[in-house]
């Protein structure tokens, strides 16, 4: 326990402009959880703040607090294959795990100099307000090092922190306090067995604590540290049924821990690994006007909205795509879910649960290309354990012989399978195997990890694939997601499996392995039946051609060739391509040759995540203007005054996907050569980017002006190759030596 010593001085008075940097903030407290309150993690931990002076409500969360059974268990006893249906699944779904109040006995009447801010490279949330010789600072971060939730609260005058602090279960857990200890905790029992507990202390304070009831009391303090650890018995560990030590004594451990250290000493470090993961990699282009900087984001959104520049706002988008990720998700850990890890209900939509058929890929499309790999460990190792239950699921629906397995729509932290079968779901998986080591060039996991089970996903289509009659190889009962019916040979399927074969195919080069199978799949890819072009000169959705140039239906599922794909590119295939564009202009809503923007797309193709594939398709396609209207297009329309997009309702997708997208906009590496700003927006035409990835292994910065690159560099920082690579800029191929990264102090 820590009692620091009074305050030097007052917390420092609120700046009277707008904080530097990537900042959102705002002069008015959270009322609204989805739309205006501001998100803390540190990966497994997180919590949404509203920044109320008089009632401080902090709801939090922590990731493997969930309901429902565990499907490993249901898939052993052989239980029949059938359609979701909660009542007789039990599937489930994310639950909140309470919320810290905060209630000041002096009320602060519409409080002078309000702010409340997010500080997007910092990962602290600041409240400031009050008038000289009254102020108050309130500080909170997600500390990954000390691995829980803190707090601090400063003020100029004791009352001001006259506080009941109570600690509430969403579960119906009891609250229990503890006066000598300064503690507050609670603990409980899902019903499908699953342990939990919180545990919160005041760490340090110069006032008085006591404990009345279930909640503790703070008299005459100046200044007040809360610590805050919230813990299940979950374990991402298929072997021991996901169930690992007992929460409660683990989260009293790490607040104890915590708390023999200062809060300047825990800011301190917090601050130092923010800012390290912050730095890897920097945007910018343009500037926005000195008086639109000067403005809260919800005011500088609603300008946007209405049409007024702000690239400045643009890049904050990116940057807070690559926060949400960090903050949502770790090595160790589960993967960010279609909340993040931020929840507020028992019954959050879709269950927030890991969507097979776009959701769970796009969250980590950012993840390799803006060098938060890291992150991406968890998705990989999510895959590896869910993959034993569904391999028996996948034999009780497809036959006792099946090798290999795939998965449905959704699926759960216990590895469970819910509504439709999405049967090149492992296939989309697999990508990010792949891709995991095409970027890193870690030989070790891609032999130990990535090559075994894109291996094993292969021959589960090696085993379903089925000829057509005319030599061609089909997958059967296929499905353009939520769209049309089920049939043979729907190219969405294809082109995921053209995708896995040829991700095969370079791993087992790379291990120079399995000579006879890379044979074998290199015939299968070669038999698949092709992409086929339509009567309107569209990308075909079905083998049919009854595509309805009309349609504006959310999915692009037939492009995925495109991107996340390799499969179509304009100089490898630019008939494809062609046709590619001319169904993706469609999509969006443009007719007639009419240029494509954000106010050609309209109804169902107005959702969080549709933009942000649109935007990288288009990328892809090099056609920047359009790319840069779905940026805009998701700004205006789907994103909420916190810069969380809304599907509607919130979902983080749209937040990772647009990040993803814009790098796509300002470098490619799919193609075996690094290709500088192949979709460089007019809007763009002066900037920079530092740190972005490329596949190989490949560090990359960038400086252009009108347009055109002026100077570049490319780091060979994981890779052992010291060839020469091919980078294509301002239109022409250079053939260039990779620089070596700095020696390690």
């Amino acid at each position: 326990m820590v009692t620091e010593p009074p305050p030097t001085g007052p917390p420092a008075a609120p700046p009277p402009t707008a904080p530097s940097g990537h900042t959102l903030w705002y002069q008015r407290p959270a009322v609204d959880w989805q739309s205006q309150a501001l998100p803390i993690g540190n990966g497994r931990l997180g919590a949404m703040l509203f920044g109320q002076p008089d009632h401080e409500r902090i709801q939090f969360n922590e990731q493997s607090l969930w309901g429902g059974v565990n499907d490993y268990d249901n898939a052993l006893a052989g239980q029949p294959d059938e359609v979701f249906d909660p009542s007789t699944t039990g599937f489930g779904s994310y639950r909140a795990f309470g919320d810290l109040h905060l209630r000041f006995r002096a009320p602060h009447q519409q409080p002078v100099d309000y702010q409340r801010a997010l500080d997007l490279e910092s990962g602290i949330h600041t409240t400031r307000f009050g008038s000289p010789g009254r102020q108050v600072l309130r500080e909170a971060f997600a500390s990954r090092t000390a691995d829980l939730l803190v707090f601090r609260y400063q003020a100029e005058q004791t009352e001001a922190l006259d506080c009941d602090i109570t600690l509430v279960s969403a579960q119906a857990a009891t609250a229990t306090a503890d006066g000598p200890a300064r503690t507050i905790s609670f603990a409980g029992t899902l019903g499908n067995g699953l342990r939990h507990a919180a545990v919160l202390r005041v760490a340090a304070t110069d006032g008085q604590v006591t404990a009345h009831g279930c909640h503790l009391r703070v008299r005459s303090a100046t200044q007040l540290t809360l610590l805050l650890d919230a813990r299940t018995d979950y374990r991402l560990d298929a072997a021991t049924r996901w169930r690992g030590p007992a929460p409660e004594p683990v989260a009293r451990a790490t607040v104890d821990a915590a708390a023999g250290q200062p809060y300047p000493a825990l800011r301190a470090v917090h601050l130092a690994q923010c800012n390290a993961v912050a730095s890897r990699v920097r945007v910018t282009w343009g500037a926005s006007a000195d008086d639109v900087v000067a403005l809260p984001t919800d005011v500088r959104l609603a300008r946007y909205r209405a049409g007024g520049a702000d690239p400045g706002l643009e890049q904050t988008m990116f940057v807070l795509g690559r926060y949400l990720l960090h903050s949502s998700s770790r090595p160790g850990g589960l993967p960010a879910n279609l909340q993040g890890l931020w929840n507020d209900s028992n019954q959050p939509p879709w269950a927030a649960d890991y969507h097979t058929n776009i959701n769970v890929q796009m969250t980590y499309w950012c993840a390799e290309t803006t060098d938060l790999g890291d992150s991406h460990q968890a998705l990989v190792e999510f895959v590896r354990q869910v993959a034993v239950p569904s391999r028996v699921a996948t034999r009780n629906a497809f036959g006792a012989g099946t090798r290999g397995w795939t998965a449905r729509t959704s699926q759960s932290i216990f590895g469970g399978n819910a509504w439709e079968w999405n049967t090149v779901a492992s296939a989309w998986y697999a990508q990010h195997l792949y891709e995991h080591w095409a970027f890193g060039q870690d030989a070790g996991y891609l032999r130990n990890t990535a090559y075994p089970m894109i291996k094993e996903i292969c021959q589960f289509w090696q085993d379903r694939l089925v000829d057509d009659g005319s030599g061609h190889l089909v997958a059967p009962q296929g499905w353009s997601p939520e769209h049309g019916p089920r049939e043979d040979g729907v190219p969405y399927d294809h082109q995921i499996i053209w995708d896995l074969f040829q991700n095969y195919l370079d791993c087992a080069t790379a291990l120079d392995v399995d000579p006879e199978y890379q044979a074998t799949v290199a015939d299968l890819q070669s038999r698949l039946a092709p992409n086929r072009i339509g009567r309107w000169g569209q990308l075909q959705e079905w083998r049919t051609d009854r595509d309805d140039p009309d349609d504006v239906h959310r999915h692009t599922s037939h492009l995925f060739a495109v991107f996340p794909g390799r499969q179509i590119t304009p100089a490898g295939s630019p008939e494809f391509a062609a046709a590619a564009l001319v169904s993706l202009k469609a999509r969006c809503g443009a007719r007639d040759g009419s240029p494509t923007s954000d106010t050609t797309v309209s109804g169902d193709s107005r959702r969080s995540w549709t933009w942000p594939w649109r935007a990288a398709l288009f990328a892809r396609l090099g056609a920047a203007e359009p790319a840069w209207y779905m940026l805009r297009g998701l700004l205006r329309h789907n994103t909420l005054d916190n810069l969380l997009c809304t599907h509607p309702p919130m979902q983080l997708d749209g937040n990772f996907g647009i990040t993803a997208a814009i790098a796509e906009m300002l470098l490619h590496s799919h193609q075996g050569t690094i290709h500088l700003l192949p979709a460089l927006p007019r809007h763009w035409a002066d900037g920079s980017f530092h740190g972005l990835r490329a596949r190989g292994g490949y560090r990359v910065s960038c400086v252009w002006r009108a347009g055109r690159v002026t100077d570049f560099t490319v780091v060979a920082d994981r890779t052992a190759r010291r060839d020469p690579i091919v980078v294509r800029v301002n239109g022409g191929d250079v053939l260039v030596e990779p620089a070596m990264p700095p020696p390690r102090p």
